[in-house]
């Protein structure tokens, strides 16, 4: 089994997790190894919980929760068949709730590392910032 965590910062929202729905399925996007030869696929490859593949997901992912400090949380975990991912890349549309306001935000990218917007409701600036993806055995 392998789990993918993530630390962040997250400033006026909480919830981030992926939009990952039967009808819109969230495609993970991994580097992948061999655990025989230890080679390295030089692409990335996607892995979905609505498809079967060498890798499948156990469960809905788990919503990140804001803190003060950022601590590492679990976001999903994958028992994975003859292959280890060893890099994450989180392509794909990301959600997250205003903290205190409840506003929706839908369309989150996170691939620049950062994402910032402004919460009409609250009347202040929101942002996802420092973020900190990790593979682990679990």
């Amino acid at each position: 089994m392998m789990i993918l965590t993530l630390t962040a910062d997250l400033t006026g929202v909480t919830d981030l997790r992926p939009d990952d729905t039967p009808e819109n399925a969230f495609w993970y996007t991994f580097k992948v190894q061999c655990t025989s030869c230890r080679e390295v696929h030089p692409n990335f490859v996607n892995v979905s919980r609505f498809r079967e593949s060498s890798a499948t997901i156990k469960e809905p992912p788990v919503s990140y929760k804001q803190g003060s400090p950022p601590t590492r949380q679990k976001v999903i975990e994958f028992d994975c068949r003859g292959l280890e991912f060893v890099e994450f890349k989180p392509e794909g549309d990301w959600l997250a709730t205003g903290v205190d306001s409840g506003s929706k935000f839908t369309t989150i990218d996170l691939t620049e590392g950062e994402w910032f917007d402004y919460d009409e409701k609250a009347g202040e600036e929101v942002s996802i910032k420092d973020l900190k993806w990790e593979i682990r055995r679990n």
